[in-house]
């Protein structure tokens, strides 16, 4: 930039953004509560988009000046004919500049504005590291759905006993609001040894928000024949679903459903009926009851929070684990804490896993925070308990979180690849710092797994 005579002005806007940095953590947190505040973190990230993009213009033109040096450097008649056109360095710089002058004025407006605030300037608490969960349901670590389980295992197997001579199948939903554990019920469901035995095949599909019926006959001709299906055309995929199925008595799990299109519905059952045996099932799960209405032959079974002792007992096993026992001053504040959560296993999950990254002594600015105080987060305590672990990473790994969702819901990302991006959109430095980042965030994201609707 000092080929442009713009190195001053790239210290001053340094020198800015380094006086930004310090107080940002104390401007996310008064955000929460303040609109002014708010307003300016907004305009804020809009400032700095906009020095990022001047910046790269700079790179950019260094670097395309570079190749076209090879092209002309043979014609002196280029070499002046260029300097009048719109790339010439005069041009530039004067384009540049202004660009540069435009960003400077807003952030030393945005500036000027922040000593109103009276930010703090506060450093981030390191967290504690730990080690990588896996997804794998284990019942023992399930609390309070036990009884539930038993219920739905029973009319599963009923069912299927009463309907040795026709081919009704069974659609049972599992209804029930956002990380109250419709899921996790599915899970143990399906793993029962029981009904392992009962169905010929047990199957378990995905569905989100979109229901497409293609879809999700491939995923099932993938669980059954564990290999992937490259197959497009509808016809095929119908035949080759006839053939995996068989007429073979199935139990299909079509998890988190949202489709309300009763249409597509009936061409679906349509048919998984044409190709499964007699004493077939189905569980949906969903937080609607329309899609209950549109895809249950039997009423939904309502999963409802967790009681006191229950809770306590969930929250007690993520948390101390055995030594409960050595952590009598911390189980007070502990218990106000939980009586927040309203009975939710993914919010007293997630409020653990952030509990644990954090020294006792800081439990009580988690119990103090402003996001408890909103009626409507509070009304259910699951959003507040994610706002907490959300508002609990540092910058950087708020802003490589935020990143993520420009991909679609359910997609698979490459680690390194994710890496690659939060490094080409400078929201990190390195790759070890990548690493960290997504190590961090894979853990506060499997450490509630389990307990996602």
């Amino acid at each position: 930039m000092r080929a442009w005579g713009l190195d001053k002005a790239r210290q001053k806007l340094e020198r800015h953004l380094a006086a930004v940095q310090c107080i940002l953590l104390d401007a996310e947190a008064k955000s929460r509560t303040n609109p002014a505040v708010r307003r300016w973190v907004k305009d804020l990230k809009t400032a700095a988009y906009q020095a990022d993009d001047v910046l790269d213009g700079f790179r950019y033109e260094a670097l395309r000046r570079r190749a076209a040096a090879q092209i002309r450097r043979h014609s002196t008649a280029r070499k002046v004919l260029s300097y009048f056109t719109t790339n010439s360095p005069v041009v530039f710089r004067l384009s540049m500049s202004r660009k540069m002058n435009d960003a400077l004025e807003m952030i030393d407006e945005l500036v000027v504005e922040m000593n109103n605030f009276h930010f703090l300037q506060l450093t981030e608490t390191p967290t504690i590291d730990h080690p990588q969960t896996h997804s794998h349901v284990d019942e023992s670590d399930i609390v309070g759905r036990q009884d539930e389980k038993e219920q739905v295992v029973k009319i599963l197997l009923d069912h299927a006993d009463n309907n040795n001579k026709n081919n009704n199948v069974m659609v049972l939903p599992i209804v029930g609001m956002g990380g109250i554990g419709k899921t996790t019920l599915a899970q143990l469901v399906h793993n029962d040894p029981r009904v392992m035995h009962h169905f010929e095949l047990v199957i378990w599909v995905c569905v989100s928000d979109k229901f497409v019926i293609e879809e999700i006959i491939r995923s099932i001709i993938q669980v059954v024949t564990m290999n992937k299906c490259e197959l497009t055309k509808m016809e095929a995929l119908q035949k080759k679903l006839g053939e995996v199925l068989g007429k073979k008595r199935c139990l299909l799990v079509l998890d988190d459903v949202w489709n309300e299109d009763r249409q597509k519905w009936d061409e679906m059952r349509s048919l998984l009926c044409s190709h499964v045996g007699s004493g077939s099932a189905i569980i949906v799960t969903s937080r609607s009851d329309r899609v209950a209405s549109i895809m249950g032959t039997l009423p939904p079974h309502m999963i409802f929070v967790l009681n006191e002792d229950q809770s306590w007992e969930l929250f007690r096993r993520s948390t101390f684990g055995s030594g409960v026992e050595k952590q009598g001053e911390l189980i007070s504040v502990a218990k106000s804490i939980l009586h927040k959560c309203k009975g939710l296993p993914l919010a007293i999950k997630t409020i653990s896993a952030l509990l644990q990254s954090k020294h006792h002594t800081q439990w009580f600015s988690v119990l103090d925070s402003d996001v408890w105080k909103d009626d409507i987060i509070t009304s259910t305590g699951i959003v507040a308990a994610l706002q907490l672990s959300y508002y609990h990473l540092s910058s950087e790994a708020k802003t490589c979180f935020s990143f993520c969702a420009i991909f679609p819901k359910d997609s698979m990302l490459e680690k390194d690849t994710l890496i690659q991006l939060w490094m080409a959109n400078d929201f990190i430095a390195s790759e070890a710092r990548g690493e960290h980042i997504f190590d961090v965030l894979v853990w506060r994201c499997r450490s509630v797994e389990s307990l996602c609707p």
